[in-house]
């Protein structure tokens, strides 16, 4: 199943690619509106998810390059194993194997995670998530991948089917 990780490498290319772009475009925290509830710009994430430990002093960046390395490790391990008609499953890995790759460069080369697609959700009530916080590529990839396991699981669930991944490549 290593021919999905062309999906891994085209998100990364274009994760990349994007976030150079808007380095080069803006000002950090500069606004270019593109549609009503959604805008371009530049902010850095020097946390997790939702800026978690974003002001924890900067040994962070080193605890989530490590994770990201480990957790991508496991995720490529895990595509290696899969069988032939476990596409959905390696299409979800190999997204999660993009994004999380996109973000662990950004991290150990600028110190922080480039971000820059800012949506404001009028549904939600007093605000309390809007703007909501702003993303990337490789966050939607992330994103995109982790709903495709979870949809997966829940069929397998439905159907009564549990395959189980053979153990050696």
């Amino acid at each position: 199943m290593k021919h999905w990780l062309w999906l891994s490498l085209t998100v990364l290319a274009l994760d990349q690619a994007s976030k150079w772009m808007v380095l080069a475009a803006l000002n950090p925290f500069e606004v270019v509106p593109l549609a009503p509830n959604l805008n371009i710009t530049l902010v850095f994430n020097e946390g997790a998810a939702f800026s978690f430990l974003s002001s924890a002093g900067g040994w962070q960046r080193w605890l989530f390059a490590t994770l990201a390395i480990v957790v991508t490790v496991v995720l490529a391990s895990w595509l290696l194993r899969l069988r032939p008609d476990e596409k959905s499953q390696a299409a979800a890995l190999a997204l999660l194997i993009g994004g999380a790759v996109g973000n662990l460069i950004d991290r150990v080369l600028l110190g922080h995670v480039v971000d820059f697609v800012q949506v404001y959700l009028p549904f939600l009530p007093l605000d309390l998530f809007n703007p909501w916080p702003a993303f990337n590529v490789a966050d939607s990839a992330i994103t995109i991948g982790v709903t495709l396991l979870i949809l997966g699981i829940l069929r397998s669930s439905e159907d009564g089917s549990h395959h189980e991944s053979p153990r050696s490549p």
